[in-house]
């Protein structure tokens, strides 16, 4: 089945430009130790074509040549409970202190560039996002896999909301889905509270994200907050707000999830569809569960229905556009 064109109430054009922070090697720069990168076509050309990228290297931008000796994280045996330090084996130079007050003052310049998300490198001691290998000091020892990149670091610290991935992780199609998907929400997310904001815009936003919400968690959490919110102060009700709603989409949707979704959405349709158009909807939503099609197939009929029966709720719901369809984020089974 042919993808339609996307619910009218989702124009990804709107609102300006989308900026992704991204680690320059996977665009395809030459910066890693080895004078190499780390090209990755579908993020470059694919994802590049609806957001701009502001690449980083934070080894160049702190002074290390291209090729340069390789780095590692190490852990200071005099501190074993304390953060790995970033260093070259071969000749002892510590790059720590260097990195870390350099991130300091990069991700409070990239705080001002309105970013929707960031793209880290796998496994770097600079930029790695998890399961990076941290060396014990002493030679000969094995190396753990929990550590996180310093610039990294810094970056999740600084910006605890910012949605932020490793390439390596976005060869995964459910994870590269989850990832732009909050990317777009995000960005969705900031034009509410950009300016001056109503509690009824707050209101309505909810509404119209309530089933992408549900297809990540059934929680309630969020709408209670949004029902009692003239009682919160406003500076918490926006930071609440926030944490609550990034966090719900951080957690990964399930095919019983979507499922769910599918189903609720397909009560709006109660005798407004003939009993073919409905048995029709309802075996390509348990051709789903079965995994034997893909969520674009039932989500682009139901779009269909929604279209031609002028369901305004529905029509203003995020889960039936989330993002753009050329990127074809739920054609995977």
């Amino acid at each position: 089945m042919n993808q339609e064109a996307p619910i009218p109430a989702q124009d990804f054009s709107a609102g300006g430009v989308i900026r992704i922070g991204i680690s320059a090697c996977i665009l395809g720069q030459e910066v890693r130790y080895n004078g190499g990168h780390k090209l990755d076509r579908f993020i470059r050309d694919t994802l590049g074509a609806f957001v701009e990228f502001v690449p980083v290297c934070p080894e160049v931008d702190i002074g290390l040549g291209v090729p340069r000796e390789t780095l590692r994280l190490v852990q200071d045996d005099s501190d074993p409970d304390g953060e790995p330090l970033m260093q070259a084996p071969k000749s002892g130079a510590d790059h720590s202190k260097k990195m870390l007050r350099y991130a300091q003052r990069k991700v409070a310049e990239l705080s001002k560039l309105d970013l929707c998300g960031y793209i880290v490198q796998k496994g770097s001691p600079s930029c790695g996002m998890e399961r990076v290998r941290v060396y014990p000091r002493l030679d000969g020892g094995m190396p753990r896999r929990d550590g996180r990149g310093l610039f990294t670091r810094v970056l999740m610290q600084k910006l605890p909301l910012l949605p932020v991935e490793e390439d390596g992780r976005l060869n995964d199609p459910l994870l590269r889905e989850n990832f732009i998907e909050r990317v777009f929400a995000y960005r969705r997310l900031r034009q509410l509270f950009a300016g001056r904001w109503t509690i009824g815009q707050l209101v309505s936003f909810h509404g119209s994200e309530k089933l992408l919400l549900m297809a990540h968690s059934p929680g309630k959490a969020l709408g209670q907050l949004v029902a009692k919110a003239k009682a919160v102060p406003r500076a918490q009700l926006k930071d609440d707000y926030s944490r609550l709603f990034l966090e719900t989409l951080a957690r990964r949707s399930t095919v019983r999830k979507h499922v769910n979704v599918l189903q609720h959405i397909v009560g709006y349709f109660r005798k407004r569809l003939d009993d073919d158009s409905r048995r029709e909807v309802h075996d390509l939503i348990e051709a789903y569960r079965n995994q034997l099609v893909p969520l674009v197939v039932p989500v682009t009929l139901i779009r269909h229905h929604v279209r031609k029966l002028e369901i305004d709720y529905l029509m203003g719901q995020s889960y039936l556009s989330p993002h753009p369809r050329e990127l074809m984020l739920r054609n995977h089974a």
